[in-house]
C-alpha cells in the first residue's frame, strides 16, 4: 500500500500505520481529490475555456454559413420562380403562335380550295366549250359534206340547174 497510510494518530499518541482499509481509502480519496482540485483547476479551466471558445467559434461560423445558405436559397428560389414565369410566358407565346399559324394555314387552305374550285370550274367550262365547238365543227363538216353530196347528185341529174347556179354565182360576185 502507499505511503499515504502513514498517518499520525492522535488517539494512540504516536506515529504509525493505520491498517483500517475503509478509513484509509476515504482519506486517500480526499487527498487525491484535493490535489486534483488545487492543481487541476487551472489546467481544467484553461482546457474548458479553450474548448468553449472553439465551440463558440464553430457555432458562429455555422450560423454565418447558415445565413449565407439561406440567402443563396432565397436567391435560387427567386431565380426558379422567374424561370417558371419565363417558361409559362414562352409556353403561352408558343400556343398563341401555334394557334395563329393554324388559323393562317386553315385560311390558306380555304383560299386554295376556292382557287382549285374556280380552276376546276374554268377547266370544266373550257372543256365543255371545246367539246361544243368540236361538235359544231363536226356537224358543220358533216352538213357541208351532205350538202355537197346532194348538190353533186342534183347537178349530175339536171345539167340546166348547174348552169343556173353558175350564173347566179357570177352575178353575186359582181358580174352581170
Amino acid at each position: 500500500m502507499d505511503a499515504v497510510f502513514l498517518l499520525a494518530t492522535e488517539e494512540a499518541g504516536h506515529f504509525g500505520i493505520n491498517t483500517n482499509l475503509l478509513e484509509t481509502n476515504v482519506i486517500n480519496l480526499a487527498i487525491i481529490i484535493g490535489v486534483l482540485v488545487y492543481f487541476g483547476r487551472g489546467v481544467l479551466g484553461k482546457t474548458l475555456g479553450d474548448r468553449q471558445q472553439q465551440i463558440a467559434t464553430a457555432i458562429a461560423e455555422a450560423e454565418e454559413r447558415q445565413k449565407v445558405a439561406a440567402a443563396r436559397l432565397a436567391e435560387e428560389q427567386q431565380k426558379l420562380a422567374q424561370a417558371k414565369q419565363e417558361a409559362q410566358r414562352i409556353r403561352e407565346d408558343a400556343l398563341a403562335r401555334a394557334k395563329a399559324a393554324k388559323e393562317e394555314l386553315i385560311a390558306q387552305a380555304k383560299q386554295e380550295i376556292e382557287r382549285l374550285k374556280e380552276t376546276a370550274s374554268q377547266d370544266t367550262s373550257a372543256a365543255t366549250e371545246r367539246a361544243i365547238a368540236e361538235i359544231r365543227e363536226r356537224i358543220a363538216a358533216m352538213a357541208l359534206a351532205e350538202a355537197e353530196k346532194q348538190l353533186k347528185a342534183r347537178l349530175s341529174q339536171n345539167p340546166d340547174l348547174q348552169r343556173t347556179l353558175v350564173d347566179r354565182s357570177i352575178a353575186l360576185l359582181g358580174g352581170k
